[in-house]
């Protein structure tokens, strides 16, 4: 290839030779894989912006109040207790996203990232029904502020933040919960005024990410694309062109043979690089800036249909595929990666099954140490900390197994809400000739309307003798 060809290598497709930002315009993508992407990505959209007010139960489909420390998968609610279980998923998140990646490329980016799906099917599409398709949306950029200009850009960027505000709206009630927004919505704007604030700067940052920066996020700030560098293989599937089938590229002339012409499959249109969102020549290979988004395969499967010759020019195929015609393989590495991710999946499946329902920490009070009353019975102060992952109310009750001990609790009866946390004190006594070496250890059984809950194994202390 010659140094113009070669040019591709030294900037990303969005940047010009000097370093200014090459603004894209792609045409309007259409065909089969579009067509699924659409179904996927509305189905995506149904369920991110119902998510938050879908419920299991009384509780929401999904909600990560970090304020209140409280958190919701799936109508399960999670406390800080249960971390352990977030530090396994996120884990299993890591291994999924190399398992899949080198499988399957940058697939998610292009099918099911919220910044495509919102990008290409939300406000890709009001681009084209306001400004029209690529040719027109270049002719209005560079025409004067006339008054179709100033009509359609102001009529589209209204949009544009509208929906940036229901963007908003949405992610913040994933924080804070559907309920707690709704109060914001409808309360008088003095009351909740950081929230309010809160969902302003949201929605300048979503209207800036998807009005401005649009593929920039993926090309240049998401740090997803550059990790395709070293997950990749020659076994990875990816959407590519057939070198090999399509070189050299020609011109298509009527009632030529390509062969005898020594001309490949390729007709050079170009149409790869119209729909393309980010710009590239997929023709070049692969390229980080590519999110598999499959447009460049609908463009030019209608372009092979149209001139009579086989599609698959641009297909998903791994480079081995093209070069040696060789299918999809399970590599040692992409079996590694399976057994990790199936080990992870079991142990957090075991972890989720045995997750307790109550949780309970007993501790000496902070300070206290051993009192020994007139009838010669040693005392020691603890503090309970009970937590209630249910939706049942519980009146709490302690007993111990030892006749000789007894157990009091210091103040009102303990009463557990559903999903609180509560702290209790009580005091336990017991004659000092039941300890050893001033040491004793003993159960607490833990009762919630009659029903053993939970049992805890703490130290008393005493005298020595």
């Amino acid at each position: 290839m010659n140094e113009q060809d070669e040019a591709f290598r030294d900037r990303i497709a969005t940047v010009n030779e000097k370093g200014r930002r090459i603004w894209i315009f792609p045409k309007k993508p259409a065909g089969s894989y579009y067509n699924k992407r659409k179904i996927l990505s509305y189905f995506l959209l149904v369920l991110l912006f119902g998510g938050p007010h879908i419920r299991i139960g009384s509780e929401p489909f999904l909600l990560l109040d970090i304020i209140h420390r409280k958190f919701v998968i799936f109508g399960q609610v999670f406390w800080p207790q249960d971390m352990y279980l977030f530090a396994i998923l996120f884990i299993i998140g890591v291994v999924f996203v190399i398992f899949f990646t080198i499988i399957f490329g940058r697939l998610f980016c292009g099918w099911v990232c919220p910044q495509t799906i919102f990008m290409e099917m939300l406000f890709r599409r009001i681009e084209y029904l306001i400004d029209g398709d690529w040719t027109e949306q270049k002719r209005l950029e560079k025409s004067p502020w006339n008054r179709e200009k100033i009509i359609k850009r102001s009529m589209k960027h209204i949009i544009f933040w509208w929906i940036s505000f229901l963007i908003a709206n949405t992610f913040l009630a994933y924080i804070i919960g559907s309920d707690y927004l709704w109060k914001i919505q409808t309360d008088p704007l003095g009351k909740h005024l950081g929230g309010l604030i809160a969902i302003i700067i949201f929605t300048y940052v979503f209207y800036g990410v998807f009005a401005f920066l649009r593929e920039q996020v993926c090309t240049t700030i998401c740090p997803y694309g550059r990790l395709q560098g070293v997950l990749l293989d020659q076994n990875t599937m990816v959407v590519a062109y057939d070198e090999v089938r399509g070189e050299t590229r020609a011109k298509i002339h009527k009632g030529e043979n390509r062969k005898v012409a020594g001309k490949g499959d390729c007709i050079d249109c170009g149409q790869c690089i119209h729909v393309c969102p980010t710009g590239i020549d997929i023709r070049n290979g692969t390229q980080l800036e590519c999110i598999n988004c499959t447009a460049c395969i609908d463009a030019c499967d209608h372009m092979m249909d149209a001139v009579g010759q086989d599609k698959g020019l641009i297909r998903f195929v791994s480079e081995n595929g093209i070069k040696n015609r060789t299918p999809f393989q399970w590599t040692r590495r992409v079996k590694a990666y399976s057994l990790l991710l199936f080990g992870l999946l079991i142990t957090l499946t075991v972890l989720l099954i045995t997750r307790k329902s109550f949780e309970t920490n007993i501790l000496r009070q902070k300070g206290s140490t051993f009192q020994v009353d007139e009838n010669g019975l040693v005392s020691n102060i603890f503090e309970v900390n009970l937590l209630n992952k249910t939706h049942d109310f519980y009146r709490i009750q302690f007993k111990l197994d030892d006749s000789n001990a007894e157990i009091k609790v210091v103040g009102k009866p303990v009463k557990l809400e559903s999903e609180s946390r509560i702290k209790a004190l009580i005091v336990v006594k017991m004659p000092n000739s039941a300890l050893e070496n001033g040491m004793k250890k003993f159960k607490v059984h833990i009762f919630g309307n009659g029903h053993e809950i939970e049992t805890i194994q703490t130290k008393f202390i005493g005298p020595m003798l």
